[in-house]
């Protein structure tokens, strides 16, 4: 397995950060080129399309990240928050996952994790790495959009 974790601290309290980043009709605001599409609200069986490109947000074509919600556990008293999606589409395979817990009154530490390959002949090991590089970046920046986001409301 190649998991690509990016962990970042936010200014909300865990339920607040939970809501804002399980629900993936947001992460178009934070993820570039970028337009997601659910069947709706974050729910276990959840089905999202995400499709990302130069045009993909004007209804342009781009490449289609099929996924499914397959667990979808709130945090709790203390406890850790887990939503799994699980990549289901022809081309981008593997998982996503969501995790988050209270740092405090106000403030949850997030971690965001992706497993992804391509679907197709080639080995998984080699595929998760060539777009390994490109996911890390992806999460980052879009963490990062996401703290900017709430530090400026």
């Amino acid at each position: 397995m190649s998991e690509v974790r990016v962990t970042r601290t936010l200014p909300v309290a865990a339920d607040e950060a939970w809501a804002l980043l399980t629900d993936v009709r947001n992460h178009a605001r934070w993820i570039p080129w970028t337009r997601v599409e659910t069947d709706g609200p974050p729910a276990l069986g959840t089905r999202v399309v995400a499709v990302s490109g130069p045009f993909a947000r004007g209804g342009g074509r781009g490449i289609v990240d099929r996924m499914r919600v397959e667990r979808y556990d709130p945090p709790t008293d203390g406890g850790v928050g887990v939503a799994t999606f699980v990549k289901v589409g022809r081309v981008l395979r593997g998982s996503a996952r969501i995790e988050v817990v209270a740092a405090g009154p106000a403030s949850s530490q997030v971690g965001w994790v992706e497993d992804v390959h391509l679907g197709g002949p080639l080995p998984r090991g080699l595929t998760a790495a060539v777009v390994g590089p490109f996911v890390r970046a992806m999460t980052a920046w879009a963490l990062r959009q996401v703290d900017r986001e709430l530090r400026a409301a």
